[in-house]
């Protein structure tokens, strides 16, 4: 099977911005799902992320179901410890670096490390940053962490950088689940500017003007899935533009 993260690594060196959907199983259920489904069996993303803050509902059952239906690569955005699945294709390890909570930098990871080195799913260290979304989020109540501030962009490079000499392999800068406004642009285009690794930007965004301003300013990858929670059908607009978006670029680029 084709790494993912060396997937990832070629899409950002010839410029193809990616999106991922993000689908928490607590909340994709019923004639939501069915309706999440037939809409991405056609309108497919590059990856489709399942996992959530705080997650009750059976992961397994949820991958085991994308994977017959849709051709796209699974990968895990896990909350705790206990939403691993073997099933997925990947694994973001996330280590929430923005946080001071050692059971989000390491002691979930410790939990778990056994059986996901004895599995065959492809893991992909990644840093974590929480950013202010206007309001409280899901995140920031179960991780018991303080989000940075949305006008401390140095901090958040400082912390991206320091994720990266730890060796993490991606930086991933979070508004959280059902953020009033996305992560700042000023934010990501310096995070972007300071920093070697893909850059994922997630949280708060709820248009494709919104995802645009996210990929103009550096972002390799966007996630979304709230907005697609209500509105399902959105999907098919959302792939279109990420895909629309890549090949403008490529065609606009001087000889």
């Amino acid at each position: 099977m084709k790494s993912i993260y060396k997937t990832i690594l070629l899409n950002r060196e010839i410029s193809h911005k990616m999106l991922a959907v993000l689908l928490d199983p607590d909340q994709c259920r019923g004639s939501i799902l069915a309706s999440t489904v037939a809409t991405l069996k056609t309108n497919t993303p590059d990856f489709i992320f399942v996992g959530g803050s705080h997650t009750v509902n059976s992961i397994d059952s949820l991958i085991d179901l994308l994977k017959e239906e849709i051709k796209t690569n699974i990968v895990l955005f896990p909350g705790n410890a206990l939403q691993f699945s073997s099933n997925a294709d990947a694994l973001l390890y996330l280590s929430l670096v923005s946080g001071r909570n050692a059971d989000f930098l390491i002691g979930q990871h410790i939990s778990s490390a056994v059986a996901i080195k004895k599995s065959k799913v492809e893991v992909i260290p990644t840093g974590y940053l929480l950013v202010d979304g206007g309001k409280p989020t899901s995140v920031e109540y179960i991780s018991n962490t303080r989000p940075i501030p949305r006008d401390k962009k140095e901090i958040a490079l400082s912390t991206a950088v320091a994720a990266e000499l730890l060796g993490m392999k991606l930086i991933y800068l979070e508004a959280g689940s059902g953020a009033n406004t996305p992560v700042p642009i000023e934010m990501i285009e310096y995070v972007k500017a300071g920093l070697s690794l893909p850059l994922i930007v997630g949280g708060g965004i709820k248009s494709t003007d919104e995802l645009k301003d996210a990929f103009d300013a550096g972002a390799d990858m966007v996630v979304v899935g709230n907005i697609f929670e209500t509105f399902p059908t959105k999907i098919a607009e959302f792939v279109a533009f990420t895909r629309g978006y890549s090949v403008e670029k490529l065609t606009n680029q001087p000889n």
